[in-house]
């Protein structure tokens, strides 16, 4: 017979009251690493509240795929839901299958086509804007060029502008406080200090700034635009034929903007330091793109052909992950020979479980050749998840990898960036592990 929950092994540490809430505000990466020492699963409490930490790929599969139906999106999700809505990644059951179908041709293979060209365009233009010698903050640089990116596929008229400024302008504010927001207890989200207060603006703000942009959409009857937002507006539910409402409309949106800014940032920033320390992989790139690429601009067709950009991407997106993922037991489940009864809180960290030595060797160090066909082989496919698994595998992944390889083919065919002295980037926790800063300098590759 299975051990009662009460029989999970608990992570030390923690205080009265609080639990281990201090540990994970100060420290939450090194604190969810290290918990694979107490066992595949160890109890957390976030305040008086015990969650159930699966550390183990073994563990995470059967959460996220083999007894997905058991699961349902959890605290993290509920704490965030008033910022994003009822949006695929908040939403459970029904209303989740249903949004899914709708959206799902939104990034099918023509769409990601059609999206490829402003991708192109738009790295062509960052590259285009730099001066050799120039100093520049790569994560801010990146944040900034990934949000105006995305938004561009998303609202291709003058309609939408406010709704690009909105999400250039108050998105940053947003990733910075969610994490701790969304695995604090509700009761601090009344404190009056400022962090509350310019979390709150920022999202009121950006809410209702694209819900004016469809309301004029609506208006206009210009829905027959390549964006996202004409997709949401004119789709249809094959089985009932029924229409996504405007409120379900903005959720969509404010729920893409979530998942595909920060990830692509994030991993571009951590791309552009590990390429500066390791300059043999970076050489080998360059080689790459202009093989396939030469000068001309970056293609959807040249995109699966970049396998050295591919690994890269791989590595980097192994080593600095997805932070934090909830699910709620909506039934009695075993995992790891412990039986939870339904209402359980369980949570995962994908930065844990691709940094496991038991998965990989030196799990630390950058190893883009550790996806080489021939070494890759040798991997469970339930060790690396970078956009999660099963029917909650995120849906815009193809998207991303897509935004991102032609982003460093096209900066890297013409620039190198080197470390600026005296800082060394730190992953800071976020809904990713976000570099902090990274100062670089920009110079011409023929000058190289």
């Amino acid at each position: 017979m299975s051990a009662r929950p009460q029989s999970v092994p608990k992570a030390p540490g923690g205080l009265p009251l609080l639990g281990h809430a201090v540990k994970l505000w100060r420290d939450p990466l090194g604190f969810l690493t290290s918990l694979r020492k107490h066992g595949e699963l160890v109890r957390v409490d976030l305040g008086t509240m015990p969650v159930y930490v699966v550390t183990t790929a073994g563990l995470v599969h059967d959460v996220t795929v083999r007894q997905a139906r058991s699961f349902e999106k959890g605290r993290l999700y509920d704490r965030v839901r008033p910022l994003v809505g009822n949006g695929l990644a908040t939403a459970s059951g029904e209303t989740h299958r249903r949004h899914r179908r709708l959206m799902q041709p939104m990034f099918h293979q023509q769409r990601i086509a059609g999206y490829a060209e402003i991708m192109s365009g738009r790295a062509l233009a960052l590259a285009e804007s730099w001066s050799p010698g120039q100093r520049i903050a790569v994560e801010q640089v990146m944040g900034e060029y990934a949000i105006e990116t995305l938004a561009a596929t998303m609202f291709s008229t003058d309609i939408g502008r406010p709704a690009v400024e909105a999400v250039r302008r108050n998105l940053p504010v947003i990733l910075k406080n969610m994490l701790i927001r969304a695995a604090s207890p509700k009761v601090l989200d009344r404190l009056p200090v400022r962090a509350n207060r310019d979390f709150d603006a920022a999202s009121d703000s950006m809410r209702r700034v694209i819900d004016d942009v469809i309301a004029k959409t609506r208006v206009s009857g210009r829905t027959d635009r390549p964006d996202l937002l004409s997709v949401l507006l004119t789709a249809r539910d094959a089985d009932t034929g029924e229409a996504l409402s405007d409120e379900e409309v903005r959720d969509e949106l404010v729920t893409i903007l979530f998942a595909g800014t920060e990830t692509t940032a994030s991993t571009l920033a951590w791309a552009f330091h590990e390429l500066a320390r390791h300059p043999e992989v970076e050489e080998e790139l360059v080689a790459e793109i202009e093989e396939i690429v030469g000068d001309r601009a970056v293609t959807i067709e040249d995109v699966p052909r970049l396998t050295g950009i591919r690994r890269v991407l791989d590595e980097v997106i192994r080593l600095y992950g997805v932070t934090l993922l909830m699910r709620r037991t909506t039934a009695e489940v075993e995992l790891g020979g412990f039986a939870l009864p339904a209402g359980a809180e369980v949570a995962f960290s994908l930065y844990a479980l691709h940094r496991d030595p038991g998965l990989y060797t030196e799990p630390d160090r950058f190893d883009p050749d550790r996806w080489l066909p021939e070494r890759r082989a040798g991997l469970a496919r339930e060790a690396f998840v970078p956009f999660g698994a099963g029917n909650r595998k995120c849906i815009g992944d193809v998207f991303s990898w897509t935004e991102a390889t032609i982003t460093l083919a096209t900066v890297l065919r013409r620039w190198q960036l080197r470390q600026a002295p005296g800082h060394t980037p730190r992953a800071a926790a976020s809904a990713m592990a976000h570099p902090n800063h990274v100062p670089m300098t920009v110079h011409p590759r023929t000058a190289a």
